[in-house]
C-alpha cells in the first residue's frame, strides 16, 4: 500500500468513526482522541492532522454523502420537469434523502449525525454550507416556492423552519429505531417518505389564522 493509499484509508476510517460517534453521543461530547481510538489510530493528533478543526471534520462528513443525494435529487427533478403540483416538489425534497438511507442499509448514522449537528449553533453552518451548495436542492426549493399559496413572510419563514425540523428529526428517529432493532411507524424508507410528503404538503397548505388587532407579532 502506498503512502497515498494509507492516507486515504486513514481519512476514511476517521470519517466513519466520527460520524458514528457524533451521531450516537452528540458532536461536542466527542473528543478527537475518542475518534482516533475508534478509527484505530494510535496517534491522537490524527484527526487534527487530516481534517483541521471540528467544523472542517463535520463539513467533510456532510460532503461524503451530499454528492450521492444530489444525484438522486437531480434524477427526480428531470422527471418532475415544470410541474405545478406542490406534492411533486415536496417529493423531490424528501425522497432523495430517504432513498439514500435505504440504500445505505442499517445501521447507518448520517441522519442522526445531521440531527446532532443541526442542534449545535456553532457547527450548523458547516452542514448548511454543504447542503445549500446543491444546485438540485436550490432548484427544488425554487419549484416548491412557485407552487405555494401566498403566505405572510413570517409564516413562510416559520413553515420553512418546521419543514427542516420535521425532515431532519423524523429521519433521525427512524434511523435510530432501525439501528436499535425497534419498531417504526412505517415498514420501509419509501413508505416513510410518503408519510413525510403527506405531512409537509399539509403543513404548507394549512390555513393561516389572521392576527387579531393588537396581537403581538
Amino acid at each position: 500500500m502506498t503512502a497515498v493509499d494509507r492516507a486515504y484509508a486513514t481519512r476514511e476510517a476517521i470519517l466513519t468513526a466520527a460520524e458514528r460517534l457524533y451521531a450516537e453521543h452528540g458532536v461536542l461530547a466527542v473528543s478527537n482522541r475518542q475518534i482516533s481510538e475508534a478509527a484505530g489510530q494510535g496517534n491522537n493528533t490524527a484527526v487534527g492532522y487530516h481534517f483541521g478543526t471540528r467544523a472542517d471534520l463535520v463539513r467533510a462528513i456532510a460532503r461524503r454523502h451530499s454528492a450521492a443525494v444530489e444525484r438522486l435529487r437531480a434524477r427526480m427533478l428531470a422527471d418532475v420537469g415544470d410541474s405545478v403540483d406542490l406534492r411533486d416538489w415536496i417529493r423531490c425534497l424528501v425522497h432523495p434523502s430517504t432513498e439514500y438511507l435505504a440504500r445505505a442499509g442499517s445501521p447507518s448514522w448520517f441522519a442522526r449525525f445531521t440531527a446532532q449537528v443541526m442542534t449545535e449553533p456553532s457547527l450548523r453552518p458547516a452542514v448548511a454550507e454543504e447542503t445549500l451548495a446543491s444546485p438540485a436542492l436550490a432548484a427544488t426549493v425554487a419549484g416548491l416556492t412557485r407552487c405555494l399559496p401566498e403566505l405572510p413572510p413570517d409564516v413562510h419563514a416559520e413553515r420553512n423552519a418546521m419543514t427542516r425540523q420535521l425532515l431532519i428529526h423524523t429521519m433521525a428517529e427512524r434511523e435510530r429505531a432501525l439501528g436499535e432493532g425497534g419498531a417504526t411507524p412505517r415498514a420501509s424508507w419509501r413508505e416513510a417518505a410518503t408519510g413525510l410528503t403527506d405531512a409537509l404538503v399539509g403543513l404548507w397548505l394549512a390555513p393561516v389564522t389572521p392576527r387579531t388587532e393588537g396581537e403581538q407579532p
